[in-house]
């Protein structure tokens, strides 16, 4: 989809289906944040803030309810036009995350450029902290540079108590990962923000580490 350009015509679709599903939450008193992901061509694409503006207003949902998720490497393809239209996403009050963090090639003058609220630690590193010494490190600077830029911190791939204590120790803000839940349908999503301790307790789409 990505070579053919169908994504443009796909983005629409997923975004309308991503707004509609929030909206039923909200509707049975269960608002939380959805996430997005954004392709190179989207970050290509001039008309892309209006596209979501016009639906956003179409469904009257709050844009504070939308989180766009980025990779390092789809902004790297064209940085003057990505920051463009990122800008103006972020001026709409859309969130916007780096994701897959640490696994990129942007220099650290491109990131602090970013208008991103959130950055995304790879799960490679998460996974890996326990018995890597390296993992480690990377997962704890990344941890302090987001910090020091005014930024939220999201672990992924925790998969296990230890990780999700060591985190917190760390000072990480936030986790995602197959601990709290596997990934879920619409229907499966809507079970679980009832049942599970972890969605009755701290916000459902991603654990908020206590530190």
């Amino acid at each position: 989809l990505e070579q053919t350009g169908l994504i443009r015509s796909l983005t629409p679709w997923v975004l309308n289906q991503s707004l509609r599903e929030g909206q039923s939450l909200q509707d049975q008193k269960m608002p939380i944040t959805i996430s997005m992901n954004l392709s190179v061509r989207d970050l290509q694409d001039p008309y892309l803030a209006e596209a979501f503006a016009e639906q956003l207003a179409a469904l009257q949902i709050s844009p504070r309810w939308l989180e766009l998720e980025i990779t390092e490497s789809a902004v790297m393809t064209d940085p003057e036009r990505a920051f463009e239209v990122l800008t103006r996403l972020s001026k709409m009050g859309l969130k916007l995350a780096i994701d897959d963090f640490g696994t990129g090639y942007s220099s650290l003058s491109y990131l602090k450029k970013l208008p991103g609220n959130t950055i995304k630690i790879d799960k490679s590193f998460v996974i890996g902290m326990g018995r890597d010494e390296n993992d480690a490190a990377i997962v704890r600077t990344s941890i302090d540079l987001g910090h020091n830029l005014g930024l939220e911190v999201v672990a992924e791939g925790v998969e296990n108590e230890e990780t999700l204590k060591r985190l917190a120790e760390l000072g990480c803000d936030t986790a995602q990962g197959h601990y709290m839940s596997r990934p879920l349908s619409a229907e499966e999503l809507n079970v679980w923000l009832k049942q599970s301790s972890w969605a009755l307790k701290r916000n459902p789409k991603l654990v908020r580490l206590q530190h």
